[in-house]
C-alpha cells in the first residue's frame, strides 16, 4: 500500500472499500506462478530427452493468463480503480499483469493448438522457440524497461508502503523505504530477465543468460508467489481495521 495511507493514520485510518477495490493479491500469485512456470518449460525444452505434455502447459498458462488478463484489463481501464487517490495502483499493477497475461494466454494457445509440433521436433527445439518468440520479445523487452521504470518509482515515491493498520507489513510502517525496496527490487529482477530475453532467444545454448534470467524471474515468482499469497491475510486485516 502507498506511502500516503501511511501519512493518513496518524489521524485514524479509515478507507471506503467500495471506492477501492484492490485485487492485487490474486495478482501477485498468478504472476510468480507464471514466471515459475515459464523457467519450469524451459528446463524441459532444454532437455532434448524430456518428453514435454503440451496440453498440461496449456492449460496451466491458460488459466493464469486469463487470470491476469481479466484482472489487469479491468484495472488497466477503470481510471482509476482505486477512487481514493492512489491511480498510479493502475499503471503498477494493471498494465503489467495485463501484459503478462496476454503474453500466457499467446502461449496457451499455441500450445494447445500446435504444441505437439514442439513437442515431437526434440533436436530443434530451442531454434523453433526463438522463431516463435522472436517477435513478441520485443514487447517484452519493453516490459521489461517499464519494470526497471516502475521500480524507480517505487523507491523515489515510497509507493509500496504500509499503514499501521495491516498486519505483519504494517510494523515496518516507520521504515517506508523498506517495503518500497523489496518491491522494487522485485520489478528490477523480472525487468532484467525480460531485458535478457531476446538475447536469450537469439542464443538458447548460452548458459550465462540462461542462469541470469531463471535465476531473476525463479527469485521474483517465488517471492511475488509467497507475497501475494501473505496478503490475503494481510489486506483482510488491513479492510478490517479500516472499515
Amino acid at each position: 500500500m502507498p506511502l500516503a495511507l501511511t501519512a493518513l493514520a496518524a489521524s485514524g485510518l479509515k478507507i471506503d472499500w467500495t471506492k477501492m477495490p484492490t485485487y492485487n493479491t490474486i495478482m501477485s500469485v498468478a504472476a510468480g506462478a507464471g514466471l515459475l512456470l515459464v523457467l519450469a518449460l524451459a528446463g524441459q525444452l532444454l532437455s532434448p530427452d524430456r518428453r514435454i505434455v503440451p496440453e498440461s502447459w496449456a492449460l496451466a498458462f491458460g488459466a493464469l493468463g486469463f487470470t491476469l488478463t481479466l484482472t489487469g484489463l479491468h484495472m488497466t481501464l477503470t481510471w482509476p480503480l482505486a477512487g481514493q487517490g492512489f491511480p498510479f495502483d493502475n499503471v503498477i499493477f494493471g498494465e503489467p499483469a495485463l501484459a503478462f497475461g496476454v503474453f500466457l494466454s499467446s502461449a496457451a494457445l499455441y500450445l494447445w493448438k500446435r504444441g505437439g509440433e514442439l513437442a515431437a521436433a526434440a533436436p530443434d527445439r530451442l531454434a523453433r522457440v526463438g522463431q516463435l518468440a522472436g517477435p513478441l520479445s520485443v514487447f517484452i523487452l519493453g516490459m521489461g524497461l517499464a519494470c526497471f521504470g516502475i521500480a524507480a518509482a517505487g523507491w523515489k515515491y515510497t509507493l509500496f508502503a504500509a499503514p499501521p493498520e495491516e498486519p505483519i507489513s504494517g510494523e515496518f510502517a516507520d521504515h517506508p523505504m523498506l517495503e518500497a525496496s523489496f518491491m522494487s527490487g522485485l520489478y528490477v529482477l523480472v525487468g532484467i530477465g525480460a531485458v535478457l530475453l531476446p538475447l536469450v532467444l537469439r542464443k538458447p545454448t548460452s548458459k550465462p543468460l540462461l542462469g541470469l534470467v531463471g535465476v531473476t524471474w525463479g527469485i521474483a515468482g517465488l517471492c511475488f508467489l509467497v507475497f501475494g499469497a501473505l496478503n490475503y491475510f494481510t489486506h483482510i486485516g488491513l479492510i478490517v481495521n479500516t472499515m
